[in-house]
């Protein structure tokens, strides 16, 4: 079996939660967010190899969370200023360019079995998946002079794991910080490789906010 890298992106510090700790290591049914998703990937194979881009301040809490959790094969670096950096950093610790990587928000708890076997395999094939799921809600698109009703069935709400070979997503990260750059999808788009679109799952939340915080509970409760 091809070996297997996931970078977990874990360096935010929590603004838009109000936290005292960034939002990845509030515990959801006496776990810590962050524990969860790797233990997601861990399920999914136990030898896949794990690195965590976390902020410097709370690099040794993570150290010390993944100790007292018994996970020791995990590489941990720093995040950057910005989701982009961070992720390069990550990219960093994967010499080899022939392996599939995923890259994955470290406040994505509930992506699934199949979400992530979903990914590293179409990436196997097509040098890269990322996961997606359909949009209920009627949308309209705003601007200051009006809005206007869009078709749904046209759009896709995105979610990570994003996988790619390691050669072409380390080659698009060789670029300047774009802020047109929201993923790590569209920093792959814009080398000029086509992006493929895998079914995600719809419980595949990032928890962000403390609404999505009691979802998250509301989840568990419910396994």
């Amino acid at each position: 079996m091809q070996q297997e890298h996931v970078i977990i992106v874990a360096g935010g510090t929590g603004s838009r939660m109000q936290s005292d700790i960034p939002k990845q290591f509030i515990e959801v049914g006496h776990e810590a967010i962050i524990i969860r998703t790797i233990k997601a990937f861990l399920n999914y194979n136990a030898a896949i190899q794990i690195i965590i881009c976390v902020h410097k301040n709370f690099k040794t809490y993570l150290e010390e969370l993944c100790a007292k959790n018994n996970l020791t094969n995990i590489k941990i670096t720093l995040g950057g200023d910005t989701r982009f950096q961070s992720v390069k950093n990550g990219l960093d610790l994967v010499t080899d360019e022939t392996v599939i990587v995923g890259i994955h928000d470290a406040a994505r708890p509930f992506a699934s079995m199949q979400t992530i076997k979903n990914c590293f395999n179409v990436a196997k094939e097509k040098g890269n998946a990322i996961p997606c799921v359909t949009i209920s809600e009627s949308l309209r698109n705003v601007n200051a002079q009006k809005n206007t009703a869009v078709n749904r069935n046209e759009f896709k709400t995105i979610q990570t794991p994003q996988c790619f070979l390691a050669s072409k997503i380390k080659k698009a990260f060789l670029q300047e910080y774009n802020s047109s750059f929201t993923d790590d999808a569209t920093v792959l788009e814009s080398i000029g490789e086509k992006i493929n679109l895998v079914e995600g799952n719809i419980e595949n939340i990032k928890i962000t906010t403390k609404f999505d915080l009691a979802i998250a509970k509301a989840l568990l409760h419910n396994e």
